[in-house]
């Protein structure tokens, strides 16, 4: 298994709302989970990413919902790319809380390490996604993929 993100935009309240489904793994973790966001948040997570890291301790982070249960949020996702060393090495981080209780909670993190070239192009496509045209998208370390769900093999 490779390191990949796959989203699966669900028609919700577009143009200005959307749901995703992500599938996302690291090689030895993997994970799918939904949640709701503000479209414009696609391109604010491709402007970062199309140009990063800006410098050798460049961190791009990206929350919505709270972990505090006095929050009172249906969930928690953080998106996070960092630098690991100062030859720019990078990674991206996931963080998933459905912040249910007990036995129902589901929280997964993990990290895919990628080269620089590669979080670029995982920008292009959150770019390209953001304008609501498509409803699918995946991203390895090698390749990327936009379109429909059922065009990607």
């Amino acid at each position: 298994m490779s390191n990949y993100i796959r989203i699966e935009r669900i028609p919700y309240e577009d143009p200005y709302h959307v749901q995703l489904v992500w599938s996302a793994s690291n090689g030895s973790v993997s994970t799918c989970f939904e949640y709701y966001d503000n479209a414009d948040s696609l391109k604010e997570v491709a402007g970062r990413l199309e140009n990063f890291p800006r410098h050798s301790s460049d961190v791009f982070l990206y929350e919505i919902g709270s972990e505090k249960h006095e929050d009172n949020f249906a969930y928690y996702f953080r998106l996070r790319a960092f630098t690991t060393d100062s030859r720019g090495s990078s990674a991206l981080q996931i963080r998933f809380s459905n912040n249910r209780d007990l036995p129902y909670r589901e929280i997964v993190e993990f990290c895919i390490q990628a080269e620089p070239a590669a979080i670029n192009r995982l920008g292009k496509l959150f770019r390209e996604f953001a304008n609501l045209n498509q409803e699918y998208m995946a991203w390895s370390d090698t390749d990327s993929f936009i379109g429909s769900k059922y065009e990607y093999t």
